[in-house]
């Protein structure tokens, strides 16, 4: 069995936002996609055995999904990182602080022979990134833009294209991890 790959697997708009300043996703949830199409969450979710977490994702999934009377949707474990002090809502719900590397070994136990999902936060898969703890990155980009919001990654790293494919409204695109870039300033 080898080590489990760390994925940070979301969506974006054209230039570059996970949400808009005010977290809304209006803009992902109304575009045409294909459930059973190319790079679809379906398939994507059956390779991952743990999932790492921002806070702002907690609690929207709470504000979104929880307080209309839906379940938690993940029942495999769930690491929340946040320097808040926040309740798990469900048994899989684990919250944690502090880097990502002081919760590797845990994260890599927890993934089994699957991977790791970094979702909801361009910060925190950055963070991820920092650690050397990031190997992929999947973006569906959605044809919109929202001109500010929360970016979908904001670090300066180079990536590897490895496949790209249209699904419905989205240009779906997968991404290997090179590394850092050079900052030209420094």
């Amino acid at each position: 069995m080898g080590k489990p790959r760390f994925i940070y697997y979301t969506a974006t708009t054209l230039d570059g936002f996970i949400a808009d300043e005010a977290d809304n996703l209006d803009w992902l949830l109304s575009q045409p996609i294909d459930e059973d199409g190319p790079m679809n969450y379906a398939s994507f979710i059956r390779g991952i055995g743990v999932i790492a977490m921002g806070a702002t994702t907690y609690e929207w999934i709470g504000a979104h999904e929880l307080e209309v009377g839906g379940p938690w949707p993940y029942e495999i474990p769930c690491l929340v990182f946040t320097h808040r002090d926040l309740a798990p809502v469900a048994d899989s719900v684990h919250i944690v602080s502090g880097p990502p590397a002081e919760h590797r070994a845990a994260l890599e136990a927890a993934a089994g022979d699957r991977d790791v999902w970094i979702v909801g936060g361009g910060d925190l898969a950055g963070q991820f990134a920092d650690a050397g703890m990031l190997d992929e990155m999947i973006v569906s980009i959605a044809p919109v833009t929202l001109g500010s919001g929360r970016p979908l990654f904001s670090r300066r790293f180079d990536l590897d294209l490895v496949e790209v494919v249209r699904n419905r409204a989205f240009a779906c695109a997968r991404y290997a991890v090179v590394g850092p870039r050079d900052d030209p300033g420094a």
